[in-house]
């Protein structure tokens, strides 16, 4: 049974999916409870059960649902209750202190570097501990000394390489509907960032970016791919109104979360990853190195670790707008070639988390 606030989009999303197309391929039953969500047909696709519970909605009120996760628990008998974040950890950390007779395994998932504090510290009470990166391992062990290290377990973010194949071109159709739906990115290099509507992901540092190299004399254009989400109007119509301060209205393209995200890469002249915060990972680093396409990010967290590992001209000193300009003015000169990158691959990603499954399952 995994536990998570919502299914609507992002990287904690997919890695639930993945691991409830793992569990039900190898026969197990694979339970997920959330508030719902635009992907729960993709999680039913792939073979899971949902179960609505409102279980990540940051109000004292949430605490209601740990009796009715204690229900769901006690009717559905799982053996392993897997947290993916940090109100529905709590919610579940209560629910099973309140089981009468054996109790399901425990087991945490550390997406993200979350602040530090005796809330986020529920990630770290896991019968294991699964952290994205070497990144968030060592951030964890920082912040949380009391941690055994003999508890953690590092998995990165897998890749299908057979969806983000090297060199992969997007087909005449598909091209003809996207700039049709985008038409001022038709024609001319643009850049994508992809990521939710939140300022943490560096939307506004993007439009400067775009801002400063059409000052400069360059007809580039940004997609902000999953930006347009309901709850988010206030801060995209902030992001418009920047765009117009900055002279660049007519050369930024606001889009809602997409499912075809490898052809919106692969025709992308670079990627963007410019987070304000250190990410855990950086799965769309990963998926555009694979496909052979630049990424420009900050050099810190989990990004820098994947740039450092296979495209390093990509790494930008965190917060540095003028060595970002640099570059990708440098790059828009002369593209970059991208070396051969081989991420983890989404099979070994499921395998060693299945792996950590038994391992718990087995101490039970």
């Amino acid at each position: 049974m995994q536990l998570l606030p919502a299914l609507h989009s992002g990287g904690v999303e997919r890695s639930t999916i993945e691991i409830t197309q793992a569990l039900t391929r190898a026969g197990h039953r694979a339970l997920v409870v959330s508030a719902g969500g635009r992907l729960v047909a993709d999680l039913e696709a792939a073979g899971g059960t949902h179960l609505t519970l409102e279980i990540g909605r940051k109000s004292l009120l949430t605490l209601r649902h740990v009796f009715g996760l204690r229900r769901l628990i006690e009717q559905h008998r799982p053996d392993i209750v897997h947290a993916r974040s940090r109100l529905p950890a709590w919610i579940g950390w209560f629910a099973l202190r309140g089981l009468r007779g054996a109790k399901p395994a425990f087991v945490t998932t550390v997406h993200g570097l979350n602040s530090v504090s005796a809330y986020s510290a529920i990630m770290t009470r896991g019968q294991r501990v699964i952290c994205v990166s070497d990144t968030v391992r060592a951030y964890v062990l920082a912040h949380y000394p009391d941690t055994d290290p003999a508890r953690l377990r590092v998995i990165e973010r897998g890749v299908d390489a057979a969806d983000f194949p090297r060199g992969h071109r997007t087909s005449k159709t598909w091209r003809e509907a996207f700039f049709t739906e985008y038409p001022l990115l038709a024609g001319r290099r643009w850049f994508v960032l992809p990521g939710r509507g939140t300022r943490l992901k560096g939307h506004a540092e993007a439009i400067e970016l775009i801002a400063r190299l059409r000052r400069d004399g360059h007809d580039v254009a940004l997609l902000l791919q999953g930006v347009v989400e309901a709850g988010r109007e206030a801060y995209l119509a902030q992001l418009r109104e920047l765009a117009v301060r900055q002279g660049v209205a007519e050369a930024i393209a606001f889009a809602p979360p997409r499912r075809d995200i490898r052809e919106v890469m692969a025709e992308a002249f670079a990627v963007l990853q410019l987070s304000t915060k250190p990410e855990a990972f950086g799965r769309t680093v990963a998926e555009a190195l694979a496909l052979g396409v630049p990424v420009l990010g900050w050099d810190r967290g989990g990004v820098g670790e994947l740039l450092a590992r296979g495209f390093a001209e990509g790494a930008i000193p965190p917060g540095d707008a003028d060595a970002l300009f640099a570059r990708a003015a440098q790059w828009l000169q002369q593209p970059p070639l991208v070396a051969p990158f081989t991420p983890l691959s989404l099979q070994a990603m499921q395998d060693a988390t299945l792996a950590v499954y038994r391992e718990v399952a087995d101490a039970r």
